[in-house]
Order: C-alpha cells, then sequence, then structure tokens
C-alpha cells in the first residue's frame, strides 16, 4: 500500500512539473518574437525591403511582412501607433520635420543606399553641350529645390552665394548662373514628364524609377549628403531591440551589398558603405 501511495505521488508530482515547464515554454516563446512588419513606399524602397532586407532576415529565423504606401504621411503613422516595426521611406531632413510636427518619437536605425536626384534631358547629351539660355524644370518645393541646385552647382553650371545654406538654397541664391539657365518650378512628381518638353529637368530618384527612367541615363547623378538618403526608421523604445540590432546587422552585410549592386544599379550608397 505505501509503495502504491509513493508512486501516485511521484505521478502527480511529474505530471504537476511537467505542466510548469510547459506554460514557462510557452511563456519564453511568446516573449520571443521573431515577425517583423515592415513598411515602405511603394516603388525601390518597397522592392529594397522584399528583395534585399526580408529575405536576410529569414535567414536569421524572422519571418517579415512588408506593407506597401502610396503617401509620406501614413507610414510613420502606422509605426507610431504599433501597426508597423519598422519603415523605409524617408530621409533624415524630413523625419525630424515629421516627428516634431506630430509629436512623435522615432528614431532612425542605418541609412541605406538611395536613388540620387539626376538632372536628364533628351535635348543634350552631356552637361557641356548644354547651351546658354536652356529652360530646366526644377522642383518647388525647398527640400529638392536646393538638392537640384547643388547638383548644377557640383556640374559647374551655377555658383551659389557664399554666405546661404546650400541645403536650404533658392533660386535667389545663385550667384552666378553660368549658362544663362531659365528655370520653371513644377511639383515634383511632374518633373519626369518635362523631360520631353524642357530642355532640362531635375528629377529625384524616386519620381525617375517610378517613370521607368534609368538612372545611369542622367547627364549628372547627385553626391547627395547622408541627411538626403533613406533610412530604417523605429519607435525610439525599439532601438535595442533584438529584431531592431538584426536589421542593423542585414543591411551591413556583404549579402545585402551585393544584392545592391546587382539589383539597384545607379543607387548613392551611404558614407559608412564607402568605408
Amino acid at each position: 500500500m505505501k509503495r502504491l501511495t509513493t508512486g501516485i505521488i511521484l505521478t502527480v508530482l511529474t505530471l504537476i512539473l511537467a505542466a510548469c515547464g510547459s506554460d514557462d515554454a510557452s511563456d519564453a516563446d511568446a516573449s520571443e518574437d521573431k515577425t517583423i512588419n515592415f513598411g515602405a513606399t511603394s516603388g525601390p524602397y518597397s522592392d529594397m525591403v522584399t528583395e534585399a532586407i526580408a529575405p536576410l532576415l529569414e535567414e536569421k529565423g524572422y519571418e517579415v511582412t512588408n506593407q506597401e504606401f502610396t503617401d509620406y504621411v501614413q507610414p510613420n503613422k502606422a509605426l507610431a501607433n504599433g501597426d508597423l516595426d519598422a519603415n523605409l521611406f524617408q530621409h533624415k531632413v524630413y523625419l525630424d520635420s515629421f516627428a516634431e510636427e506630430n509629436d512623435l518619437d522615432l528614431s532612425e536605425v542605418i541609412i541605406v543606399p538611395t536613388a540620387p536626384m539626376g538632372i536628364y534631358s533628351n535635348t543634350f547629351d552631356s552637361i557641356e553641350a548644354i547651351e546658354e539660355g536652356s529652360s530646366i524644370a526644377v522642383p518647388n518645393d525647398p527640400t529638392n529645390l536646393a538638392r537640384t541646385l547643388i547638383i548644377l552647382e557640383d556640374a559647374g553650371l551655377i555658383t551659389l552665394k557664399d554666405d546661404i545654406d546650400p541645403l536650404r538654397a533658392s533660386i535667389q541664391d545663385i550667384g552666378d548662373n553660368k549658362k544663362s539657365l531659365e528655370f520653371v518650378e513644377v511639383e515634383a512628381g511632374q518633373l519626369p514628364r518635362l523631360v520631353d518638353s524642357e530642355d532640362l529637368s531635375a528629377v529625384p530618384g524616386n519620381y525617375a524609377l517610378a517613370a521607368d527612367m534609368d538612372l545611369l541615363d542622367s547627364l549628372a547623378l547627385e553626391d547627395m549628403p547622408d541627411d538626403y538618403r533613406n533610412r530604417v526608421v523605429v519607435n525610439t523604445e525599439d532601438l535595442d531591440a533584438d529584431f531592431t540590432k538584426a536589421i542593423e546587422e542585414v543591411v551591413q552585410s556583404d549579402e545585402f551589398e551585393q544584392i545592391i549592386d546587382e539589383e539597384f544599379e545607379g543607387f548613392s550608397k551611404p558614407e559608412w558603405m564607402k568605408k
């Protein structure tokens, strides 16, 4: 009888311990979420997530989803409210401005290769061939206009006044317009179409790619400052999270750079990648 009683007690204890162990394992699994919900604007940066970042994260055991957006407002709002874990679509200037205006606590993880703005023409085949008095379509928003003027200065077509910040330059800040270019200011999204109607058109990289233009067909591509390159962004509270570290690791990998070289020709690499 004693042996029977002892056997029953041991069996019960074994079952209890097994149940506890199962609960602990379940708790551990629940705490280790291996899903990353990305968001990116339709086009090259959504492609970068699905073709370069996601496959490398999946090799690390993560399940990656990617939600596409057609505007520049919802990706940050979706990130802030928890619908996304990370997004990829914006440069530092936009991120800082949007976060401040909307009282969001967002932080960049790492800068990625970015499609540069270019000067395109169906009239001239080189910068040197540009004639006096040629028309050039330029974006009418301050950020992209300043980028255009920097490209034109780098190409030797204009010089900017000494006492201005190039990142905030406007047409009024041109000191020497060496070819007497005529500036036509339009919304950035219209610039690809104006390659046909104007002598020159300064087209941001994302709009050029959306219009099936080849970045390498430009007369000049911008040597963009890192502030204008796109970056992966997360909520600041997630900066030290495992999934954030995993994203940074895959973007810094040789495999990622190889995919960029093969699939994203013409993209401008960030300074960290050039070292």
